[in-house]
């Protein structure tokens, strides 16, 4: 499938399945897989269509989808040891979703040789489409994006980070974190448009990262380890930080550890 095709089926999917949910969700098409942990009809019959057509053009591929890996957690093992394979996180901000919040998105990304190559963010909500290719940029709807950068260190936008126990936290010499918008479909797009001076997540999925790490890199960002280890699509489970350039990724890296 060719990476306009592969947003066409995300967004079929979304108008068939995710869309109709949108603020008429019923009690009993909620449940919850952990404590906390909300999971909907449209999750799941979102995921069951978009893994069958991905199955259908790549049969060798391994599909990992969020809602497949809490039935098969070793679908996460044959993944990671695949040459070919794509993640699939069918609503990201399943909690947004389910309050009434525009701000969720349909996610898919593509890994081969332990690289990710392509990575697709659908937001039906907004109908904003974000695509990006390795070597070949990242688009919003058609449009090339690049990493926005505050000018003056005073109208930076503050650092947020997805662990709401951590929102507060002081990072000496450069502010506190705040809180992200819940949804990494929704976070990474706000990065790249300068609305966070950085993002930081205590623990990583592959299909809640794959996409949206390539979207950074490919708009002139920097993501990798909480620990400044690198970004691996094949070795994610612990903390990311994703940063505009560099220089900012180490700075948190550094501020995190002094604190």
């Amino acid at each position: 499938m060719d990476t306009d095709a592969v947003l066409s089926l995300m967004q079929e999917v979304a108008e068939q399945v995710i869309n109709p949910r949108f603020r008429a969700l019923q009690d009993h098409q909620i449940s919850e897989k952990n404590p906390g942990d909300l999971v909907t009809v449209a999750d799941h019959e979102s995921e069951v269509l978009i893994t069958a057509a991905l199955t259908a053009a790549y049969p060798d591929a391994v599909v990992l989808g969020e809602e497949a890996h809490a039935h098969d957690p070793a679908l996460l093992d044959r993944f990671n040891a695949a040459e070919h394979g794509f993640t699939v996180d069918p609503v990201d901000g399943t909690k947004n979703f389910v309050r009434g919040s525009p701000d969720h998105a349909v996610m898919i990304g593509e890994m081969r040789g332990g690289e990710v190559v392509r990575g697709w963010i659908w937001q039906p909500q907004h109908e904003a489409a974000y695509v990006a290719e390795r070597g070949a940029g990242a688009y919003l709807n058609g449009s090339r994006l690049t990493m926005v950068v505050a000018e003056d260190e005073r109208d930076a936008a503050p650092y947020r980070t997805a662990r709401r126990a951590w929102v507060g936290r002081e990072l000496p010499g450069l502010g506190t974190l705040e809180l992200t918008w819940a949804c990494c479909g929704v976070d990474y797009p706000h990065l790249i448009a300068g609305d966070a001076r950085a993002l930081v997540y205590n623990h990583s999925k592959p299909w809640d990262h794959l996409p949206g790490a390539l979207l950074v890199q490919e708009s002139g960002g920097w993501i990798g380890g909480i620990d400044g280890g690198p970004f691996g699509a094949q070795e994610l489970g612990s903390g990311l930080i994703s940063a505009p350039d560099r220089t900012t990724y180490d700075a948190v890296v550094a501020a995190l550890a002094a604190n």
